[in-house]
């Protein structure tokens, strides 16, 4: 090859190798860039390789970060809130029902799983939460630790109860690959494994066919590093009952990357700004603590070999006298302070003053940038994140609006992979009991998935201006935009129908109560004869 063909070639390697995204985001030469670290891999070596350090630290951070406590709290009160309620919504017409005998049907079915869940002892394994406690709970685990598991249980019918079937809610910890099946001897040092009895690969406890499908789950009888004399067991459960078709245990979860089998917590993104932010908050606190104290330093020229005062006294040590007799030192080296005290200090002797003040006068404003960050990772706006609603109405209701997007989409995960799971199951021990007739549920999974039919009803929006709001959704319903049942459920009004029938019986009580009152006040108006 000749010079020239040398020099061409390598005008045009460089012209390869610098187009693109080689010359912006994927440089490797540019300054700015040159120690950003790339490698990412599977997420099983991604996330499941250090899942336990981030549950740790998600946890540690709600139990110590005020921040990382609101983030959480904020979504399970949106969230979840008091609990969802159960409206049955089967397909009436699927199911050839007039609207009278659905909506009966549907009234007959949420008293009785009201039954079911209202009691801690009808729907807890452990006997500690009722349905509502336990979707709370869920929602608490699922952010705090990436994810949660709810098994199903089956205990003997009481006599308050006619129901069997029991919830045991099992947390992120629990669920690992046995050390038989490949984990280290170290939990969290290695999360893979294989089951030797059938090859399926497993994932940090979560055991998979080779499609990719979920079989089973691993759940240890005890957490790492718990002191304990028990022995670690573990005991795998099928995903799907063999006969039944239905869960066995449920996976609350939000899943980030294709092929991720376990749950990343809700704080993984800003652990470090939520821990920088909470140290850099101790540290101003304890300095405007220290500077809060007001302090006073006696100078002095006399004798150096001798102790100028001894110690200085407020007149009382937690409430106890210093003194025998009134709490007053007499010493002539020892000086105190009170309200209108002029003290004669000896010659050569003069006091001076601290001066407190707050050590950082831009602390606040530094934080509010912070919290916007880290509210924007986790889609809770500043206001919404730090309750602080400063701002004009449109930017509140903004806040507001954004942060429900990110609520309403995390009730639907928690409904999907919890309630209506739940829902289901226990309809099928109640029409199997005979508690509930549905005809066709066993027999065609169409007709079961239309008895199945429900909404979950949970906490609304909060309003700023609801005489604005109640216009708008009166507009809407006049242009067809809206129904009355859906702006009912969006206030939390329970059902429209039910609302109707109840304002009807109050308007007829009023009538009657006016028409009675106006009866008594004719008879008076009549002269006696």
């Amino acid at each position: 090859m000749s010079e020239i063909e040398r020099k061409t070639y390598k005008v045009k390697r460089r012209a390869v190798l610098a187009s693109g995204y080689s010359e912006a985001g994927a440089s490797t030469v540019r300054r700015a860039l040159k120690g950003f670290r790339d490698i990412s891999t599977a997420p099983y070596m991604d996330i499941d390789f250090n899942n336990r350090t981030l549950r740790q630290r998600g946890r540690i951070l709600f139990m110590s970060a005020p921040v990382a406590t609101s983030a959480i709290v904020t979504n399970r009160s949106k969230v979840v809130g008091t609990g969802l309620t159960l409206k049955s919504a089967i397909e009436r017409e699927f199911l050839g029902l007039s609207p009278e005998a659905a909506k009966k049907w549907q009234s007959e079915t949420e008293h009785e799983f009201r039954m079911w869940a209202s009691k801690k002892e009808n729907c807890d394994a452990t006997g500690i939460n009722n349905f509502d406690g336990i979707q709370q709970l869920a929602i608490m685990s699922w952010l705090m630790s990436g994810d949660c598991f709810a098994l199903f249980k089956r205990y003997d019918p009481t006599p308050t109860c006619p129901y069997g079937l029991r919830l045991h809610l099992v947390e992120a910890d629990r669920v690992s690959t046995p050390h038989s099946f490949g984990a280290a001897i170290i939990p969290g040092q290695n999360t893979e494994g294989i089951n030797q009895n059938n090859k399926n690969p497993i994932h940090d406890g979560v055991e998979v066919d080779k499609n990719g499908r979920i079989v089973a789950y691993h759940v240890c009888n005890t957490y790492p590093y718990q002191m304990t004399t028990t022995p670690a067991e573990w005991v795998r459960v099928e995903a799907y009952g063999k006969l039944t078709g239905l869960p066995n245990i449920l996976h609350i979860m939000a899943a980030e990357r294709p092929d991720q089998y376990r749950g990343v917590t809700f704080l993984a993104q800003v652990i470090e700004p939520l821990l920088n932010l909470n140290r850099y908050t101790q540290s101003e606190l304890m300095a405007a603590l220290v500077q809060s104290f007001f302090s006073a330093w006696i100078s002095t020229e006399t004798n150096k070999t001798e102790v100028p005062i001894n110690e200085v006294s407020a007149g009382d040590v937690g409430g106890v006298p210093t003194e025998p007799d009134d709490g007053v030192s007499t010493h002539e080296n020892e000086y105190e302070m009170g309200p209108g005290t002029v003290n004669h200090l000896a010659e050569g002797e003069k006091v001076t003053f601290g001066n407190p003040s707050i050590p950082t006068a831009g602390f606040d404003k530094f934080v509010r940038n912070i919290c916007r960050q880290i509210g924007a990772a986790l889609e809770i706006p500043h206001d919404v994140l730090m309750k602080e609603f400063n701002a004009s109405y449109s930017a509140s209701r903004a806040a507001l609006m954004e942060a429900w997007e990110a609520f309403r989409m995390r009730r639907k995960w928690l409904v999907d992979d919890l309630c209506q799971p739940v829902y289901e199951v226990w309809l099928a021990e109640a029409v199997a009991l005979g508690r509930i007739k549905a005809p066709g549920f066993f027999v065609d999974p169409r007709i079961r998935a239309a008895w199945c039919g429900a909404h979950w009803i949970g906490p609304v929006q909060g309003h700023l201006d609801p005489v604005k709001e109640v216009k708008a959704d009166i507009m809407a319903i006049n242009e067809g935009l809206k129904t009355r049942e859906m702006v009912t459920r969006e206030y939390g009004s329970g059902d429209w129908y039910e609302n109707v029938e109840q304002l009807r019986q109050e308007n007829d009580a009023i009538r009657r109560a006016r028409k009675g009152m106006e009866g008594q006040r004719k008879d008076k108006e009549v002269p006696s004869t």
